[in-house]
């Protein structure tokens, strides 16, 4: 095993993707050294125009010891470059390709419902994401974090701002929203909900929401939000879900929700209503370190 690693990150410029990829490689730094090089796809249209790009990007850096991806679109570029340089490719989420052509695939378990038995695919409870385990400090923080229509889930603004107002008569609330979430939302909350303290995620860095996260004690998700479950969920804190209404019971997302729920890492709002108070998860969710330690071990032997 080398002293240290050069990754190099392709990017598709979706935040959720790169969330991922990013994850994981803080995850791999925090067992050896990495430099690492970001390469951006965003905005290149076609296969080849994609490889071309990532070619031309990355024609002045280091050789790689390995190379991370996530989005479809970046899938194609990567193999190019793993077999041109010679370097390990690890695809997040469920490729396009043949899982067989790279070195390991990364894939939540819900996009893999029957499972794998390929020694190059590393199963995970949701995707990876940058929340670092906090120090053992006081923790106080208290964030609701919203979604926003989905393929599972439709949308009740009204529902949602009257569980907020249930829920934030204690402490100091912080919310912010996502992509997803309608607009004149956060202008509801302002107005009924003075007391929340609301920060646009278009106004807050890539880093903001795993800080804040890893230092609060109780966190809100809308149930619709997977990625941002499985971020509270890694942070170690206690997690209850903001309802919304229901489009695809029978959705693998919701599936998913209900295991985590039978499990007691999450409260229901309306287990909440009954006993006032959140479930203390039975573990923290670190999945990231998990798949960091795979990969370190996979590039050792």
């Amino acid at each position: 095993m080398k002293e240290s690693l050069t990754i190099w990150m392709l990017g598709d410029g979706k935040p959720g993707h790169e969330n991922q990829s990013l994850g994981l490689i803080d995850a791999i730094g925090r067992i050896v050294p990495c430099s690492v090089h970001r390469i951006s796809l965003a905005g290149s249209r076609g296969l080849f125009t994609r490889v071309g790009t990532a070619v031309a990007t990355s024609a002045g850096f280091p050789k790689p010891d390995l190379i991370v991806s996530a989005g479809h679109s970046t899938h194609l570029s990567l193999l190019w470059l793993a077999r041109k340089h010679d370097a390990s490719s690890i695809v997040l989420m469920r490729p396009s390709l043949p899982m067989g052509w790279f070195d390991l695939c990364i894939i939540p378990e819900h996009d893999l419902p029957d499972g794998s038995s390929r020694s190059n695919v590393i199963l995970t409870r949701g995707a990876l994401n940058r929340v670092a385990l906090p120090e053992k400090t006081a923790r106080g923080g208290k964030m609701l974090l919203i979604g926003g229509p989905s393929a599972s889930h439709g949308w009740d603004g009204e529902q949602l701002v009257s569980a907020l107002a249930e829920i934030s008569t204690h402490g100091t609330w912080q919310l912010t929203d996502s992509r997803r979430t309608p607009e004149g939302f956060l202008k509801e909350v302002r107005e009924r909900l003075p007391a929340i303290e609301i920060f646009p995620h278009t106004e807050t860095s890539p880093d903001w929401l795993p800080q804040k996260l890893a230092a609060a004690d109780e966190v809100w998700v809308t149930e619709d939000s997977v990625s941002m479950i499985y971020e509270a969920l890694s942070s170690g804190g206690r997690v209850g879900l903001l309802p919304m209404p229901v489009t695809r019971p029978d959705s693998r997302v919701l599936k998913g929700i209900g295991m985590l729920v039978a499990g007691k890492f999450l409260t229901t709002f309306a287990g909440w209503r009954t006993s006032r108070q959140l479930d203390s998860p039975p573990s923290v969710l670190r999945e990231a370190d998990r798949c960091a330690r795979r990969v370190v071990s996979y590039l050792s032997s």
